[in-house]
Parts: structure tokens; C-alpha cells; sequence
């Protein structure tokens, strides 16, 4: 479960280790999480899938729901560093779009599914995803405005910010009432051009 983003250039030895035993964590949690089912699963057995012992993941992560909710964090992070490669020339919310659809083009839909099924069945994370939605948003909301400085625009980038990530949540919605019939970019891809359409 790589995200397909290239370190930087001038990351530092420590830096790479630390990054590289977040995502064998992440990953095995992940996978155990489908094997076993989220209660199941032990902070021994990720500790074991991941090769440290249980008192060093403590040193990455708090509890399991960090673990899931790391995907979330993730992702926005992903949907930021997709955006600031966009063309300037480009309208906001299509560069928004294209960020967020390049983004979710890496990850398979039936993997989305599962992962997304897991947070609904855990309240506590459920509950925080949908505060760090609010997070991303500002957070996408700082990165319109660091490619778009005018203060003539400022209201409008927030409304990007906004609306993006509403389509987002509606199209996780979508996939799960759905349960897969159609890909998740697709569904991205209408939510945007409703967003267009009423424009």
C-alpha cells in the first residue's frame, strides 16, 4: 500500500528510517485489519507483522485508530503536493480536481471499500475522521492561497476548499452505498462536474 509520492531529495538517514517503519506499520495494520477484522487485531500482532516490538510502536503511533486515521492524514497531504504541481494558469477548482483525481487514481477501489469500512465500524474513528475533514480543508484552503496570493480571491479559493472537500465526502459515501459498482474516480469525477455545472 504505497502512496506513490518520492521521498525529497535531500531527506536525512533518520528521516528515511522513520518513514519507511510508518508505512510497514501502516501497511501491516492495514492487512491484518482485512485478515482478522480491526477488534481482532492486536497491538502485538502489528508489532510482529511490522518486525519492531510493541513498546517501539509507541513511538509512531498512539493507539490502532491512529492507524487508520494516518490514511486520512495522508491523503491530504497527497491532495496538496498534487496540487502545488498544477498549472497556475489553471482555474482553481479544476486544479483542485485533477490534484484530488491523480491522488485517488492510485489506490484500488476495492481497497478504498474495505478501509472505508473499517472506520464506519469503529465510532471513535469515525467521529475523528470527520474533524479531520475540517482540518484538510484548511489545510487545502493555505495551499490554494500560497498558488493564488490575490486577496481579491480569497473568498473564492474557500469556497474551492469547501466544495472539494464535500465531494469528497459524497463520493466515499457514493462507493459505499454503492459497494463498487462504480470507481472511485469516477464518482470524483461526476461530484466535480456537478460542482462545474452549478458554478
Amino acid at each position: 500500500m504505497t502512496n506513490g509520492i518520492d521521498p525529497a531529495p535531500q531527506e536525512g538517514t533518520r528521516a528515511r528510517k522513520r518513514r519507511e517503519t510508518l508505512a510497514r506499520i501502516t501497511e501491516a495494520g492495514i492487512t491484518l485489519f482485512l485478515e482478522k477484522g480491526y477488534d481482532a487485531t492486536t497491538l502485538d500482532d502489528i508489532a510482529a507483522r511490522a518486525g519492531i516490538s510493541r513498546r517501539n510502536f509507541f513511538y509512531y503511533f498512539k493507539s490502532k485508530d491512529e492507524i487508520l486515521l494516518s490514511l486520512q492524514s495522508g491523503m491530504g497531504e497527497m491532495i496538496v503536493d498534487a496540487l502545488r504541481q498544477q498549472p497556475v494558469d489553471q482555474p482553481p477548482l479544476e486544479a483542485v480536481r485533477d490534484a484530488v483525481l491523480k491522488v485517488c487514481a492510485i489506490f484500488p477501489t476495492d481497497e478504498m471499500i474495505a478501509i472505508d469500512q473499517l472506520m464506519r465500524t469503529n465510532p471513535v474513528v469515525q467521529a475523528r475522521k470527520q474533524a479531520s475533514m475540517v482540518e484538510h480543508e484548511a489545510t487545502l484552503y493555505a495551499a490554494l492561497r500560497e498558488k493564488w496570493p490575490a486577496p481579491d480571491q480569497a473568498i473564492r479559493l474557500r469556497m474551492v476548499a469547501m466544495m472539494a472537500m464535500g465531494a469528497i465526502r459524497l463520493a466515499t459515501d457514493s462507493l459505499h452505498h454503492e459497494g463498487g459498482k462504480r470507481a472511485f474516480t469516477d464518482i470524483l469525477a461526476g461530484n466535480f462536474a456537478a460542482l462545474r455545472d452549478t458554478a
